[in-house]
């Protein structure tokens, strides 16, 4: 086909999005009824390479393996459960000459919780006044829908890009993004990639960094009537807490950064487990917390991690008994380390420059305050990555999780227009 004009190729893109509104919502119902819990992605790992082999891309698919991560998986945690679970990466060959990109969206989702929470069954995809009602549907099988909606049109256009485009669906995100570095370290690189986390469709340029880590304190177990002969674990833990508050306020105080200045609380600390004591009429004697605190890009993992170890020492170091005993740290799962793509990059540019296009506004560039894993690409792929995608992640997790139909059909013409521009057009 001849090469449009992009004001041309733009609108064409929409018009074709609009016409292939029902096979973009039957793929997207299709991944949402698929049940794909974190662990538990076998069956849509076949559903999603079934759908990559239906358009053409050259397709592999595999397990990450102990072996593979033994160096990483402070990064991406221990895993109950390796086999089975398969990455499945697609690509499309472009006609040369042009910049290449991997899009990708993670498959695996939490799991649904109480199904008497939902006003639709969480697997129904059932579509309501224009949303898509599921565990799943927004963070983030939209993502995925996004991408091949997106290579779907302008096949369908008759455009052919000049750089490669990888899909890449990944397993294991919301436990540490097992998959996503799996995919980098068997080589998977592109001059840029995209990742369509529900993004409410602004620009995300930065992600933060957490650790997660159980304190262990140990006190000594008396009878209630004779507390005073005891050594309350709980009460040793109260002081913990207490300057676990204040290190976030202080943080929150003194921290700067662009694109976190804006909220109220950019590095929360969150205790989100106790558990103390076995019997009411028995002092506890140990005491067992989970914590998770947050932390900006430009902050190091482990120079943060000695921080934070030195900090609850520091309050112990003050008692008598945690002196003589002190609390233990324990890091578990995956520890996310902040990360950043400068936001002048050129795919920076490119992805404003698309939803500009499509929509006539401006979107804002922005920073999460959870763990991605565009974290992954940037630091052990060396790719500048962003983050852009339809949805709204205060209903991910959720009851009653949605994604609007509208949001995913623009989500879709930007991503495609973008790829246009990005990749170039083959003439």
């Amino acid at each position: 086909m001849a090469v449009m004009a992009k004001d041309q190729l733009v609108q064409a893109i929409g018009s074709t999005v609009e016409a292939e509104r029902d096979r973009i919502l039957a793929l997207h119902q299709a991944f949402v009824r698929t049940r794909s819990v974190t662990g538990a992605e076998g069956k849509m790992s076949a559903v999603v390479g079934k759908a990559f082999r239906a358009r053409r891309l050259v397709t592999e698919s595999w397990a990450a393996t102990p072996e593979e991560m033994r160096d990483y998986l402070e990064h991406v945690g221990d895993q109950s459960v390796w086999k089975g679970r398969l990455n499945v990466v697609g690509k499309r060959a472009g006609t040369g000459a042009g910049r290449s990109i991997l899009l990708n969206a993670h498959i695996d989702t939490v799991p649904e919780g109480d199904h008497a929470l939902w006003s639709q069954p969480p697997f129904s995809a059932n579509l309501v006044n224009g949303s898509v009602y599921g565990r799943g549907s927004c963070d983030m099988k939209g993502g995925l829908v996004t991408h091949l909606a997106a290579l779907d049109v302008l096949k369908k256009l008759g455009v052919k890009l000049k750089g490669d485009v990888t899909v890449a669906a990944t397993v294991g995100e919301e436990d540490g993004g097992l998959g996503a570095l799996s995919v980098v370290l068997r080589g998977h690189r592109a001059d840029a990639a995209l990742v369509t986390e529900p993004t409410e469709l602004k620009l995300v340029t930065a992600c933060e960094g957490s650790l997660v880590f159980r304190l262990g304190i140990t006190g000594r177990s008396a009878h209630a009537a004779t507390r005073d002969e005891g050594v309350s674990a709980l009460e040793k833990f109260v002081p913990i807490f207490a300057d676990l508050q204040h290190f976030e306020q202080e943080r929150n105080t003194l921290l700067r950064h662009p694109l976190y200045d804006r909220f109220a609380n950019k590095v929360p600390i969150n205790v989100g487990v106790v558990r103390a004591g076995n019997w009411a009429s028995t002092v506890p004697e140990h005491l067992e917390a989970e914590i998770r605190v947050g932390f900006l890009p430009g902050e190091e993992l482990q120079a943060f991690k000695r921080h934070v170890i030195s900090r609850i020492m520091a309050v112990a170091a003050q008692d008598p008994w945690l002196r003589k005993h002190p609390p233990e740290l324990t890091f578990f799962g995956g520890q996310f380390i902040a990360a950043e793509t400068p936001s002048d990059a050129p795919i920076c540019d490119v992805m404003r420059a698309a939803h500009l296009a499509v929509t006539g506004q401006h979107t804002p560039t922005e920073a999460a305050t959870y763990g991605a894993d565009m974290r992954h690409f940037i630091e052990f792929g060396g790719m500048p990555c962003v983050m852009y995608g339809a949805g709204d992640i205060r209903v991910a997790h959720a009851p009653d999780e949605h994604l609007p139909v509208a949001a995913l059909l623009t989500a879709i013409t930007v991503v495609a227009t973008a790829l246009t521009e990005w990749c170039g057009v083959a003439a």
